[in-house]
């Protein structure tokens, strides 16, 4: 048994499909906290994970069969706490990542859930840099995108989980990492922390001027996240063979219609390889991911930018910040102590 309490605190969608998400789309509500039946196993939430895909999925944008009806409760990735479990592989008081949603408390049959060693990083890097999305930099880096020492790769969304693990992770083997991000802050950060050789704020001005600046030799390898015009300005700017990985097209996740993505012609120029990476073909890799990353962050080569709100009343402002561009590193709510 667990000491939960017998109330279940939730947030759940209200939708208006077709508009751009607000805190008004959002409204709490309670439930009794549920009984894990055979094979099931109850479970805390402690860290939720704000993503931008879930905003697209909300106002009704994504597939039929992804979309949220009025009264369910806002899809998200989270690191949680079994507390009661009749599943045989689950024990109570393993942290574990499953996709609880918003909400404090959800049962699970163990179906994509994934158990975390706390020993060897936080556990919210498991929503993060050691999760899906530094999977995805990771593999889109060093396999798809295969730089040699000395090449150059361009990494968008520099600071965000995709891009700063592809970014570092490019430094880290011997290439030459350039960076794109929304912000002066963000473009400093990725100099002093993240140890890109370059980083340029797409808002400041002529984004093709200053990439030809400091990408004199062209782009080799383009590990994209973001899509639109700022894809179609690096693609312009590719060197002979370059690869370009396409990992996901944020600027157009809360954008009603999606915009335009690249122009081809140049692709073809270039002679380019472009590949389009989905995370859940990769999934095999995440223990390499935890080995490598892991050990890097343990030895202080590699870190990393959380921004963490306190509370699941809170999640619905955080998360609209997010999809206004205010957020900084990867958008988490706390939304219990990691230790009862």
């Amino acid at each position: 048994m667990h000491d939960a309490g017998d109330r279940n605190h939730r947030i759940v969608v209200t939708l208006r499909h077709g508009e751009v998400l607000g805190p008004e789309d959002f409204r709490a509500d309670t439930t009794a906290v549920p009984t894990p039946g055979p094979g099931q196993f109850l479970s805390r939430t402690i860290y939720l994970s704000l993503d931008r895909l879930y905003g697209w999925v909300a106002h009704g944008a994504a597939l039929p069969s992804q979309r949220l009806n009025p009264g369910d409760v806002m899809a998200g990735e989270t690191v949680a706490q079994v507390l009661e479990s009749r599943h045989p592989d689950h024990r109570p008081g393993e942290y574990i990542v499953v996709r609880n949603g918003w909400q404090q408390f959800a049962l699970s049959s163990g179906q994509d859930v994934r158990k975390l060693d706390p020993g060897n990083a936080p556990i919210s890097t498991a929503l993060g840099v050691l999760g899906a999305p530094g999977l995805t930099g990771y593999v889109g880096l060093v396999y798809l995108g295969e730089p040699k020492p000395g090449q150059t790769v361009v990494v968008t969304a520099a600071t965000e989980p995709v891009g700063c693990t592809a970014g570092q992770s490019a430094r880290l083997i011997g290439a030459r990492a350039v960076g794109i991000a929304d912000s002066e802050d963000k473009c400093e950060y990725a100099l002093r922390e993240l140890g890109y050789a370059a980083c340029i704020n797409y808002r400041s001005g002529d984004l093709a001027s200053h990439l030809r600046r400091v990408c004199p030799d062209g782009v080799h390898v383009n590990v994209d996240s973001v899509g639109g015009h700022v894809l179609t300005t690096v693609v312009s700017q590719l060197a002979l063979h370059a690869r370009v990985v396409l990992c996901g097209a944020t600027e157009g996740y809360d954008s009603d219609p999606v915009p335009p993505g690249s122009l081809l012609g140049p692709l073809v120029a270039a002679r380019a390889t472009v590949r389009g990476l989905v995370v859940d073909d990769h999934l095999h890799r995440l223990p390499e991911l935890v080995n490598v990353v892991g050990g890097w962050i343990r030895s202080g080569q590699f870190h990393y930018r959380q921004e963490i709100t306190e509370g699941l009343a809170s999640a619905p402002e955080a998360f609209c910040r997010l999809l206004q561009g205010e957020s900084f590193g990867r958008a988490l709510v706390r939304v219990a102590p990691e230790h009862l």
